[in-house]
């Protein structure tokens, strides 16, 4: 079974996604702290955390820093009352694979958690069926150790940014919708904006790029999305 950390100080909400993630058969462990839940974290070492941003204490953003420092390869999911934008790009930024807004249909946060599976490592990825590494001129991908390199120094990237970098390079030097990104890294299911492509293009850039204001790897395409360049094909 998959263990889940819920941090969520709302007693009444804790217990409702909890019983019906229950249902799901997924194990599910309580947090009605920041501080509590890192204490959880370090425990139990969960794969799925779902994140309330208003919390008592330290505030889910400070939470979600805290964690991904300490398991970097750990999926985050932002649960927030609030619907505007800045709440979830500050989500995303701080290193959180997906938000959800309050309320929302415990179906669906079922399938934004089935899709961060697969993103984390499901046994659908299928992966010891094809390469172990993709190369991409200075960069290469362990994709069974979920590991990333630049000129062969180690990048740490969340599970989502993980994905993208694969779809990326096994369509290097393509331009790329922001659907098909989409639908490749969080499944055809996925209900939520596609801002979120966006958010963790730009965050992916400020890792792989010697300069993320005039980008060399990750080109924007106008009007359609972004485009991974081979450098190796240069020459």
């Amino acid at each position: 079974m998959t263990k889940i950390l819920l941090v969520e100080d709302e007693v009444s909400i804790r217990k409702f996604i909890k019983i019906n993630l229950e249902r799901e058969g997924f194990d599910v462990y309580e947090a009605g702290s920041g501080e509590e839940g890192l204490e959880i974290a370090e425990r139990e070492k969960p794969a799925i955390v779902l994140l309330d941003i208003m919390l008592p204490g330290i505030d889910g953003f400070e939470v979600c820093d805290r964690l991904r420092k300490s398991f970097p390869h750990l999926g985050i999911i932002m649960l927030t009352a609030k619907a505007e934008d800045y709440d979830k790009i500050m989500g995303l930024q701080s290193g959180t694979d997906d938000y959800l807004t309050k309320p929302f249909n415990p179906t669906e946060l079922t399938l934004r958690i089935k899709s961060l599976e697969r993103r984390l490592g499901g046994e659908d990825r299928g992966e010891k069926k094809g390469e172990r590494f993709l190369e991409s001129g200075i960069f290469k991908v362990d994709v069974f150790g979920h590991k990333f390199y630049k000129n062969g120094k180690e990048i740490e990237l969340t599970p989502t940014e993980h994905e993208i970098v694969k779809f990326f390079i096994t369509h290097a030097n393509r331009a790329l919708s922001r659907d098909e990104i989409l639908n490749a890294v969080w499944g055809e299911e996925f209900l939520g904006d596609s801002k979120i492509v966006d958010v963790n293009i730009r965050r992916l850039r400020s890792k792989v790029e010697e300069d993320a204001a005039h980008p060399v790897y990750i080109e924007t395409v106008w009007g359609v999305g972004y485009r991974w360049k081979n450098t190796a094909n240069d020459a």
